[in-house]
């Protein structure tokens, strides 16, 4: 039996005997997630740390009366042990949920129906990938990590909700390490992750990695502050792309205040033409359905040719403000936010990028971004990795660190030039509790003017 089937055929069994035993009035709803994960870390192209995790997490959500308590706890391999721990805590959360205030705008259970959606991936044996990296990554300080293995998501409720969601992937997220002639640490990095590994693909980009990793061990050059021409990469717009995640689209944070696409939203400010977002689950990086079983628009128009279409909102934000739900999951630490999104595309060739950036920047990656001033959409954050200095239309030198702070109507607004035809799928690495589901799908963007603090 697999690992898949093995946990479904439990959490339906939890299900059941816990919905048949609810007292009238309960409204329960079972959420779960699990993984059974190959992790492997690299340093300097060897093994430093191998291990397997198996985990499965369920959280019980009980609303009686205008209230709700949520419990958590993490499922063993025996079922009985699993069925009396469920119901020690239903009986916990019913002892607390008289405690509470009543919630006004708490949405009561729905059946949203009933789905089962199973992806079946060809993922390579470590053995396969300790030797790869063995055989092909001398002299290349490689340092990575890959995660590889069955992840799952599933909701089920009182009302009759069911959805199911297990997926079969990987990642490798490496860098290449050196020393240049001017002593300074230096790293081009990538990241492989797919359904089915492909040996031939992961060294054709480690081959086109290498051709920056060369140009590393140039002496690097010094930038002064100032606004720059540059070429952001498509990883380091994917960085970018994550803060519109930060509150920037959700319906609850900008009546809260704390949104910082408010101008965008009044009709006070616009993006450019060539800038278009959606809410794409179609690309297949998360399931459909949202932590309370809702289903969302397989696609939805967030910003079109510059202007607001629509906000993420969530049924609780809908109830309160007396708007319409999009289903978007209310679970963002600053409001609603993208779990699967998607750029669009221009009409530049990333053959011609060099060619079109003429004297400038070339920035792979972008790291640490945070608002700098929140309510004028400013962002701050240090370029990483291989970032050089290009003069007409030629790499001569890699750059030390720099540090940006500029608007997000200027980068993705007035400065925005043009945008690759080429767009690429980076998933979500995140391996905190859990290995994370989601991503963005993002091409690569020419940008006339970008202001470098230090």
């Amino acid at each position: 039996m697999s690992f898949q089937t093995d946990i479904h055929n439990n959490f339906n069994f939890l299900a059941d005997a816990i919905f048949s035993e609810l007292q009238p009035g309960e409204e329960l709803n079972l959420s779960l997630s699990a993984e059974k994960q190959d992790y492997v870390r690299f340093n300097n192209a060897k093994v430093r740390q191998a291990t397997a995790v198996w985990q499965c997490n369920l959280t019980l959500s009980l609303q009686d009366t205008g209230r709700k308590v949520d419990c958590t706890f993490d499922l063993t391999s025996h079922q009985s042990a699993n069925l009396n721990t469920l119901r020690s805590l239903l009986k916990h959360a019913r002892q607390e949920v008289r405690e509470l205030l009543e919630d006004p705008f708490i949405v009561p259970m729905q059946n949203h129906g009933k789905s089962v959606n199973s992806k079946i991936g060809q993922l390579p044996k470590v053995a396969e990938i300790v030797e790869c990296i063995a055989d092909f990554t001398e002299g290349t300080g490689f340092t990575g990590l890959f995660a590889a293995g069955p992840q799952i998501r599933a909701v089920r409720n009182s009302a009759g909700l069911d959805h199911w969601f297990s997926t079969e992937s990987f990642f490798m997220d490496y860098s290449l390490f050196t020393a240049n002639a001017s002593g300074d640490a230096k790293a081009v990095k990538n990241l492989y992750a797919d359904q089915i590994w492909n040996q031939d693909c992961f060294l054709k980009m480690l081959q086109e990695n290498k051709q920056h990793f060369d140009l590393l061990q140039r002496p690097s050059l010094t930038i002064e502050p100032g606004n720059y021409r540059v070429y952001l990469a498509p990883a380091a717009v994917a960085e970018l792309i994550n803060m519109f995640s930060w509150g920037a689209v959700s319906f609850n944070a900008w009546k809260n205040g704390n949104c910082a696409l408010h101008e965008l939203i009044s009709g006070d400010k616009c993006l450019s033409e060539k800038f278009n977002l959606k809410e794409n689950f179609n690309l297949a990086l998360t399931p459909h359905f949202n932590s309370l079983g809702e289903l969302p628009p397989l696609e939805l128009s967030i910003i079109e040719k510059g202007k607001l279409k629509n906000l993420l909102i969530s049924s609780r934000a809908a109830k309160e403000y007396d708007v319409i739900s999009n289903a978007a999951d209310p679970g963002g630490w600053s409001g609603e936010y993208l779990r699967s999104v998607e750029l669009g595309t221009g009409k530049m060739a990333e053959s011609k990028v060099l060619e079109n950036l003429k004297t400038g920047l070339y920035i792979s990656n972008l790291h640490y971004l945070n608002w700098s001033d929140l309510q004028n959409a400013r962002i701050t954050g240090m370029t990483r990795y291989a970032c050089f200095r290009v003069e007409n239309g030629v790499i001569v030198a890699p750059i030390r660190d720099l540090r940006f702070d500029d608007s997000l109507y200027h980068i993705f607004g007035t400065a925005l030039e043009a945008l690759t035809q080429e767009s690429y799928v980076r998933p979500s690495i995140d391996t905190y509790h859990i290995r994370a589901l989601g991503g963005c799908k993002t091409p690569g963007a020419l940008v006339d003017s970008m202001n470098f603090t230090l």
